[in-house]
């Protein structure tokens, strides 16, 4: 999921909220579709690192018998350093990177066209 580089900073950042209203022309929207977004990259990257540490997955009967792997928790610390997905989402947003529409907008303008 994460393989990309990208210059998304892991800490907060303020923003110019007239930025993010132009695209759409109404900051809720904007802030509705940024979080649509991040929550696919939540999705994305909780499903990936899943993936990665069912690898490490032993089945046993009992508690008394963890071991602990290096290996497993050098891939929890990278994810952790990882920036957060709302994060991740809103400078994709800002850089034009994310699709949207507004199925309403199709609607109005399908019924303008018939009229």
């Amino acid at each position: 999921m994460m393989k990309k580089k990208t210059n998304t900073p892991s800490t907060t950042v303020t923003r110019d909220l007239e930025k993010f209203s132009e695209p759409t022309g109404n900051l809720y929207e904007s802030v509705v579709i940024m979080s649509k977004r991040a929550n696919q990259i939540s999705a994305d990257m909780k499903s990936a690192l899943e993936q990665k540490l069912q690898e490490f997955s032993t089945y046993t009967d009992t508690l008394e018998e963890y071991t602990e792997n290096q290996e497993q928790i050098e891939i929890s610390k990278y994810y952790e350093r990882l920036p957060k997905p709302s994060l991740v989402a809103a400078k994709e947003f800002e850089e034009g990177e994310v699709y949207f529409r507004n199925p309403l907008e199709q609607v109005e303008e399908e019924e303008d066209q018939g009229l």
